[in-house]
């Protein structure tokens, strides 16, 4: 059976909704915390797939998690290999800065569920056409060299991309729409959410209605990528 490595940096931010596909692929789940794993000795080339979660911290904030720098050194190991890699918010500014791009704080949060713009539909993307999805973040990066852009929003432009068949890297969560431990990210950010203009009771509303579709689409997506080359 193939192998998969989920790194969390956090425990409210599993893979939630995109276990089912990647199950469904073949892969056996393994789980490893940022927070307790010594990146610098960890295997992060020998797993047939590396998913790597999300997270209130930035990749910028090295100082205050000393991990971020030899995971990212791990991710871009990985890549240079021709690894098959998912990133997932934190996980995709990780894989933007494993490639050399510049990430670093936007100006303003994104949150809620909106729907992608200027998808690629010759990509697994083209799953998400019209379907609102979850946006979680404050940071935003550079598109980096030699990655395609696969999806926009009007806020920030790089929404997601992808380096050859081997590479995804999606801002948005396209894994949350049913799972409990949302009501841990209403509680943790009421900040973030009163800076995006919302409030927790539009949010979970939302989540209600529009949560399971953007989980089919998400793992739609997801099916097709895994079910391609790399």
């Amino acid at each position: 059976m193939k192998r998969a490595l989920v790194v969390s940096h956090v425990a409210y931010e599993g893979i939630a909704g995109y276990r089912a596909p990647i199950e469904a692929a073949g892969y056996a789940i393994e789980r490893v915390p940022a927070c307790a794993t010594d990146f610098a000795v960890l295997d992060m080339i020998a797993p047939d797939l590396l998913v790597v979660m999300g997270g209130p911290m930035g990749v910028y904030d090295t100082a205050d998690y000393p991990w971020i720098a030899p995971e990212i050194d791990g991710i871009a190991a990985r890549i240079a290999v021709g690894r098959r890699t998912l990133g997932v918010c934190l996980g995709s500014q990780m894989i933007a800065a494993a490639l050399g791009a510049r990430v670093y704080p936007g100006h303003g949060p994104e949150v809620g569920f909106a729907p992608l713009a200027n998808l690629d539909m010759e990509s697994p993307l083209a799953h998400l056409a019209g379907v609102a999805m979850l946006h979680w973040h404050g940071d935003t990066f550079d598109l980096p060299a030699g990655a395609r852009r696969l999806a926009s929003t009007a806020r920030y432009a790089n929404q997601a991309f992808a380096v050859g068949d081997h590479v995804l890297a999606l801002q948005f969560h396209g894994e949350m729409g049913e799972d409990p431990r949302f009501e841990t990210w209403v509680d943790e950010g009421g900040a973030m959410i009163a800076a995006a203009g919302l409030d927790a009771a539009a949010l979970r509303r939302d989540h209600a209605a529009l949560g399971p579709l953007a989980v089919r689409a998400g793992q739609r997506m997801l099916a097709d990528w895994l079910d391609g080359p790399g």
